[in-house]
């Protein structure tokens, strides 16, 4: 199976080149998934959003080629692999949490999300 690559970026603005990344409807929800201690692909279809598997395929290895995630096999027969942030995913954490201020907010009736997604580690 082919690994997804990233693509040029479409300018030099940094919103655009960080959406042309993030700006899908569901690679924030599976980094969400992440930082809350999602590591395995079964794992990430059991959130709420019901993402399809094709779907999920592509976005982990969109995120991993973007550097955001390592994936490393954790059984090798059949071959299944976990995915652990990296640090250059873990400094996506503070923007993700400010979008949930902002939908608590502003839209009521979302969850709030765990203390333990909302705490900053600042040691990494």
């Amino acid at each position: 199976m082919a690994r997804t690559a990233l693509r040029e970026p479409r300018s030099g603005c940094p919103i655009a080149t960080t959406l042309d990344i993030v700006g899908d409807r569901w690679t924030l929800v599976i980094l969400r998934d992440m930082v809350n201690g999602k590591k395995r692909f079964s794992e990430f279809l059991d959130s709420p959003e019901e993402i399809a598997t094709n779907v999920l395929t592509d976005r982990l290895a969109l995120i991993e080629a973007a550097g955001l995630a390592v994936r490393k096999p954790y059984q090798l027969k059949p071959k299944r692999f976990e995915y652990e942030l990296t640090d250059k995913g873990k400094d996506l954490q503070p923007p993700l949490q400010e979008i949930c201020l902002w939908g608590n907010k502003h839209y009521p009736h979302t969850w709030v999300a765990p203390e333990s997604f909302m705490r900053r580690d600042d040691s990494t």
